[in-house]
């Protein structure tokens, strides 16, 4: 993709299927001349001309606004042309074969359809957007939540960036301080006391700190936390994913093993999104279809984030029962991944005698007694997994971030770790300590795409809708 951007691109802008309004985008150098091959008159920059789009014949294909954005001042940083018609796909599809056909009667050479995100590639390219930016526009659109969006926001207005610009500049004027001792080694150890690099060094961590503190909690608002409800046969675990979806999304019955697959369903608690997956009861199969549902409730269990162990109440002081969940308890410990959380849930707390006693569980933390029926318990188990997935009180300066962002933020940190048991060395390694701080940048750079190979830009921007 990025050997082909000074290619004039064109694009329906807007989502697929009928809509009030929809947008054909085009993107190149001087595009005065095929507008004005288009349309039959040239168009005021910045002003919207309401104008017919008329085809070979002279014939209107809609009436709408035409809008040229001469570069810089454009999305795109070259000359933009946007057509807004209404918004049936036959109408769009048609001036999009209108604009291409002007295009190769010469008015616009090498025009072609632009490929998933290149608009916002161009962006980039042109210094319009810096990477962490053209993200967070993709984040934007694809945002579930109220405080997502709020954060994709920030983050497309620079938040984020400003944040990693900070640590950049203080780690450069850091990379500066050790390259002039090293050219210097006559003054090198004073030198550096001098400069308080290791001050310098303590501040940069707890900036760092900062930035990925905020950074994890935009990451969680925009991924969210897969949470497996897992548990006996009728134990209600389809009755407690209802109870936490607000809608009737399992079948409920008396009848143990009616659930044979997974249902899943996303949730929001406090903007995070949840993603929660009922799964087939843990028990010895009783016939072909529930063994193979049973199994994939392990691999589900296998891959969550945090698992609800749902057990019953109203059995808890039967024998078998007991030993049954110990078993599960016992696999579970086998099977998950440490520091993966699991929480008991002890569900019909409405039909158990009296205050039935919640024996000790295997989970993480206190367990949580609730009834899936009366939705009794339910705000106690909700305030849970906000703890366990690590949720914190959400900042008001808090941007959204990806899993690339964080592992290039604890990259940083790492190196800025090594980089100080260097200078703090009895006899410091200058060269390894300037090493340690260039990779340091290196990492910090691979956020804003100051630095970074044409491959992982090339990933990043085709994952974006064809007319971003």
């Amino acid at each position: 993709m990025l050997a082909r951007h000074h290619d004039p691109i064109i694009a329906i802008a807007t989502a697929p299927g009928r809509g009030a309004v929809g947008i054909v985008r085009v993107s190149g150098r001087d595009l005065d001349a095929f507008a004005q091959a288009l349309l039959g008159r040239p168009l005021q920059p910045r002003h919207a001309h309401y104008l017919p789009f008329p085809d070979a014949d002279s014939h209107a294909i809609d009436h709408g606004l035409a809008l040229r954005f001469p570069r810089p001042h454009s999305y795109t940083g070259e000359d933009v042309l946007e057509l807004q018609a209404h918004g049936g796909p036959v109408v769009l599809q048609m001036l999009l074969a209108r604009c291409l056909e002007v295009a190769a009667g010469g008015a616009l050479p090498g025009l072609r359809l632009a490929e998933p995100g290149e608009f916002t590639e161009r962006a980039f390219l042109n210094g319009k957007l810096d990477l962490a930016q053209a993200e967070a526009v993709a984040d934007l659109i694809d945002a579930t939540t109220s405080a997502a969006a709020r954060s994709a926001s920030r983050s497309l207005a620079g938040a984020f960036s400003q944040d990693i610009h900070a640590l950049r500049d203080a780690l450069v004027h850091l990379r500066m301080l050790v390259e002039a001792t090293l050219d210097f080694p006559e003054e090198e150890i004073d030198f550096l006391r001098k400069a308080d690099a290791q001050g310098q060094l303590s501040n940069l961590q707890q900036l760092l700190a900062t930035v990925l503190a905020r950074a994890t909690q935009g990451a969680l608002l925009r991924e969210g936390i897969t949470v497996v409800i897992a548990g006996q046969p009728n134990a209600g675990k389809s009755s407690l994913l209802n109870a936490l979806a607000g809608a009737e999304l399992a079948i409920v019955t008396p009848i143990a093993g009616t659930t044979r697959d997974k249902v899943q369903q996303t949730i929001q608690i406090e903007g995070v999104p949840l993603h929660v997956v009922d799964t087939a009861g843990l028990r010895e199969a009783g016939d072909e279809v529930e063994r193979i549902g049973i199994a994939r409730a392990w691999d589900e269990i296998a891959g969550a984030d945090a698992v609800l162990f749902l057990h019953d109440l109203t059995r808890s002081d039967a024998p078998d029962h007991a030993a049954a969940d110990a078993a599960i308890a016992d696999t579970l410990r086998a099977r998950l991944p440490r520091g993966v959380p699991v929480i008991d849930v002890w569900n019909k707390c409405d039909a158990a005698s009296g205050e039935a006693a919640v024996p000790a569980g295997t989970g993480t933390g206190a367990a949580v007694r609730l009834s899936a029926r009366t939705g009794e318990g339910l705000d106690a188990l909700r305030r849970k997994l906000l703890e366990v997935a690590g949720v914190q009180a959400l900042p008001e300066g808090v941007y959204i971030a990806r899993e690339r962002h964080l592992q290039a933020l604890r990259a940083t940190d790492e190196h800025l770790t090594q980089a100080t048991a260097q200078l703090l060395a009895p006899t410091p390694a200058l060269d390894l300590l300037a090493e340690e701080l260039r990779l340091a940048q290196n990492a910090l750079n691979s956020i804003t795409g100051e630095f970074g190979a044409d491959e992982l830009l090339g990933v990043i921007f085709s994952r974006f809708c064809i007319g971003k």
